[in-house]
């Protein structure tokens, strides 16, 4: 179903693939251990580990959706935390920094997307929707200078239970004085798609993350655009000066 642009009033967005290159920085960290394996090295061993974090999108999501039906989501979420925190306190036992900011590098944002978020909030209030913990996002925000221009950061641990569930979104909506139904989530998932069909928004999935196009339109999304700036140019195409995708054009075998 076409997105009716009439009944947006707020924007939701997914964090992961979506504003953060997510996907490309894991790619790179497995594509450096494939490095090594002989007969897989050089750009051979970045097309293998693309294949493989590609491939395992759909059972990871599943797995998620799964323990979401048992209500074991956020408990999991939450274990996994104190294991992880537990993890950095070892590994700096003088406790000489931040325990939740170690080893911690920021990812790259999506190209595009500073300058799109900067033009959409003029019109739209906005939140970020992550499974991952929302300390986490707020200090990416914060590291490219957009924290601002989000009326709330929604993490693993905000609500009681986490995406898929539309109760994040509706929280989301909550704080940003909107019904749910005026809401359009963005993400490149199944998950994300789920959340905001489950909750009456609308939704838009990106390519440039870890879902495929099959599987958002599976999953009923309602547009699917290359990459996540190009949202701009279907809300405010008056202030998208480019006119096109951030995304390249497919290469045409010559």
């Amino acid at each position: 179903m076409p997105l009716d642009l009439t009944r947006i009033r707020a924007l939701c967005f997914d964090v992961d693939g979506t504003i953060s290159d997510t996907d490309d920085h894991i790619v790179a960290q497995l594509a450096r251990m494939l490095d090594a394996v002989p007969g897989v090295s050089g750009r051979r061993s970045e097309r293998v580990a693309r294949q493989v974090v590609m491939g395992l999108e759909t059972p990871v999501h599943g797995a998620y959706a799964l323990l979401d039906r048992l209500g074991l989501d956020v408990p999991v979420s939450r274990l996994r935390e104190r294991i992880k925190a537990t993890r950095q306190r070892q590994a700096d036992p003088g406790h000489t920094r931040n325990p939740e900011a170690l080893d911690e590098v920021p990812h790259e944002m999506m190209a595009g997307v500073k300058e799109m978020l900067v033009k959409l909030a003029e019109h739209y209030p906005m939140a970020t929707i992550s499974t991952g913990s929302a300390p986490r996002v707020e200090r990416f925000l914060e590291h490219y200078g957009v924290r601002d221009l989000f009326k709330a950061v929604v993490g693993a641990q905000t609500t009681r239970r986490m995406k898929p569930h539309p109760e994040p979104l509706l929280y989301a909506a909550q704080q940003m004085g909107v019904e749910p139904a005026a809401c359009l989530m963005i993400g490149d998932t199944t998950i994300d798609v789920r959340t905001g069909v489950s909750a009456g928004a609308q939704t838009v999935g990106v390519l440039c993350g870890f879902g495929t196009e099959r599987e958002l339109r599976d999953a009923g999304v309602g547009l699917v655009l290359r990459t996540t700036s190009d949202l701009l140019g279907v809300l405010q195409p008056a202030q998208d000066a480019l006119g096109k995708t951030a995304s390249p054009e497919p290469e045409i075998p010559g």
